[in-house]
């Protein structure tokens, strides 16, 4: 994805590449955009799951080199970064792919869940990605490399939430359909973003040890997508 390509520069550098990566870069985008009062590295460094060096060096990153984030002159009342109009135009553009990240109900993913116990699941929807799913590996590998336990695919075909065929040695097609109580679980957390679910839309959820790792468990088998 050609947005992606833009965050390259935050990548550069004449000593040691930054040990932050695209997904920490993306998440930071989601958080400044649900935090508009503004946050700190201290607070970014937790959700991110990064030490306090990484934290400061993408912070300095997405404010010096991006232009994405900025402190508001406020004086003793500024309560950290926040977006700037940069920041929110890109933003805009992986919110169009990926419109929606949250932390899922557990109750509803245990018939798609292996051991569902202590997994934290976080889902995120990546839109018109169908095609870009081969075997599930590359998703997975992408939740482990964050930490993660692994990340579950599935896809709307339109009328039901699938596990993608190639991913299903049975044929019959009841066989790969979510239940209906699953899949009025998400379509009603769909609706409420008011975003529109169509055909070729994949769910992706994400597993870990914390909800913040799930969460980039999610986001990161999700840039796979791009």
């Amino acid at each position: 994805m050609k947005e992606l390509s833009e965050l390259k520069p935050l990548f550069e550098s004449l000593t040691i590449r930054p040990t932050f990566d695209y997904v920490h870069v993306i998440l930071s985008l989601f958080i400044f955009g649900e935090n508009p009062d503004g946050i700190g590295r201290y607070r970014l460094k937790d959700e991110l799951q990064i030490g306090s060096g990484t934290a400061k060096s993408l912070v300095k990153k997405l404010k010096d080199v991006s232009g994405f984030i900025v402190v508001p002159d406020e004086g003793e009342r500024r309560k950290g970064h926040i977006l700037t109009e940069k920041g929110h135009k890109f933003f805009a553009k992986i919110k169009k792919k990926i419109p929606l990240l949250e932390k899922a109900d557990l109750t509803f993913l245990k018939d798609i869940i292996i051991e569902p116990e202590n997994v934290n699941p976080y889902f995120c929807l990546v839109k018109n990605a169908t095609k870009k799913i081969k075997n599930g590996i590359e998703q997975r590998d992408a939740a482990i490399k964050v930490n993660g336990s692994g990340a579950t695919c599935l896809v709307y075909d339109g009328k039901d939430i699938v596990f993608p065929s190639k991913f299903v040695n049975n044929s019959a097609e009841e066989q790969k359909k979510i239940n209906q109580k699953t899949l009025k679980y998400f379509t009603s957390k769909i609706i409420k973003a008011k975003v529109l679910f169509e055909k070729d839309d994949v769910i992706i959820i994400g597993l870990g040890a914390n909800p913040h790792i799930s969460r980039l468990a999610a986001l990161n088998a999700a840039l796979t997508l791009f």
